[in-house]
């Protein structure tokens, strides 16, 4: 006699489940889960309860807390056992008044390749290393710096685009060797600044 209903999942945690726990270890809360999985206040209110009590856990402090790995993810697969510790830098975060606009921003005016957008959140590559754009106060961001080649062109190009221009390219550091170190600085649409650095090679001796 063949059982009814809905198959056992082969994992501790549904996929639905899963979805909710990982916005809850994110530091997201339930209504903003509840948009970025597209699902009602209570749902997400029922799979977070759901999971406390399969994981034998107490409170949504312990779920954030939790190591749990989802099965069919590639971080279950993936072995790192042969491979030396070592860190680098990945993601940095900045946040804005105005989310769609600052991200429109710096896709179409910066020249940013986009990574993924979400309605709290954007992603953007600025050379290997992400840049998190999410929602809030810009008053207490960390001022980026852009690595690029020319300096004086580039800053030149967001001037044409009409971004606000700080600080025009100024020589901060020569090294031994004669490399210069240039910097300079322009505003993003909330006022707040974003900095272009350039290492220019020179000469042993060169420079002062």
């Amino acid at each position: 006699m063949t059982r009814r209903g809905r198959p056992p999942h082969p994992d501790i945690l549904t996929p639905a489940e899963w979805r909710v726990v990982e916005g809850v270890r994110h530091g997201l809360t339930n209504p903003a889960i509840a948009a970025r999985c597209n699902i009602s206040l209570d749902a997400v209110k029922f799979h977070v309860s759901s999971a406390l009590g399969k994981l034998g856990l107490d409170s949504r402090q312990d779920l954030q807390q939790w190591s749990g790995v989802r099965a069919d993810s590639a971080l279950a697969r993936a072995s790192h056992a042969d491979r030396p510790p070592a860190w680098s830098l990945g993601q940095i975060s900045r946040t804005t008044r105005d989310l769609p606009a600052m991200a429109d921003w710096l896709r179409d005016i910066v020249g940013l390749p986009e990574i993924m957008r979400f309605e709290t959140a954007a992603f953007f590559d600025c050379g290997g290393v992400r840049l998190y754009l999410s929602a809030g106060d810009p008053a207490h961001n960390s001022l980026v710096y852009f690595r690029v080649e020319d300096i004086a062109a580039e800053l030149e190009a967001l001037r044409r685009k009409g971004v606000t221009i700080r600080s025009a390219p100024h020589r901060i550091h020569v090294h031994g060797d004669g490399t210069e170190e240039w910097m300079a600085f322009f505003d993003d649409p909330d006022g707040t600044p974003f900095g272009l650095m350039s290492v220019i090679r020179g000469e042993e001796g060169e420079g002062t």
